[in-house]
């Protein structure tokens, strides 16, 4: 008889909980954790809510949350390389050569990736062989474009190359924007099995940059 009565004791207890924390849509009942069980998903781009959420840096610490949809600073994308910081100017471009290529050892997958992007980017002016002889050249329409395969620029430091591609140099306008910092060293990399082996160790520092920047 007691087990009978406890057993009911019990049901009653777990029924009576069913209806408080099993209620209507309205009314869910309690909730353990409500921080998480209604967190505010925010997308990038949504219109948000002005009441809660502020983009005015003025307003930073008000009762609002200041959201500005940018990456915290400091901070880089998952596989990017590390920002490059040498300046644009002729003493950085002296410094370039003292930068290590981060991917000098790339891998045979990545060769056809990197002979792609030379194509799309460099082939138009500097040719399939780096000679110089690509169809702008070849057209008559600009002149000055470098032969990479000379010897100038077969001892010429990875770093230096890199630098050039970042901020452009002479008639050569920047890539920053059309090529990540990974792919810039990418064609780097290509760039050097379509030269001779150099007659000498790539370049440990490089010459001024004394070229006028329009």
């Amino acid at each position: 008889m007691k087990k009978i009565k406890a057993i009911s004791i019990i049901s009653a207890v777990i029924g009576v909980g069913t209806l408080v924390g099993c209620g209507g849509k309205e009314s869910p009942g309690r909730v353990y954790m409500p921080d998480m069980a209604y967190s505010r998903a925010y997308e990038t781009y949504a219109l948000q809510d002005s009441t809660v959420i502020t983009t005015d840096v003025t307003k930073r610490g008000g009762s609002a949350i200041y959201y500005n949809a940018k990456p915290v600073r400091g901070t880089i994308k998952r596989g990017e390389l590390f920002p490059y910081d040498v300046p644009n100017t002729p003493e950085g471009y002296i410094q370039s050569a003292g930068v290590q290529n981060p991917i000098a050892d790339m891998s045979v997958i990545e060769m056809p990736e990197a002979k792609r992007l030379y194509q799309i980017n460099c082939a138009v002016c500097h040719g399939d062989k780096a000679d110089g002889q690509g169809p702008l050249a070849t057209s008559g329409k600009v002149g000055g474009i470098a032969n990479l395969t000379l010897p100038m620029y077969t001892g010429m430091a990875d770093g230096t190359m890199f630098h050039s591609l970042t901020y452009g140099r002479g008639l050569m306008g920047s890539y920053a924007s059309q090529l990540d910092r990974r792919q810039r060293w990418m064609v780097i990399n290509y760039l050097r099995t379509l030269q001779p082996a150099p007659t000498t160790a790539p370049a440990a520092a490089a010459t001024a940059d004394t070229t006028k920047k329009g």
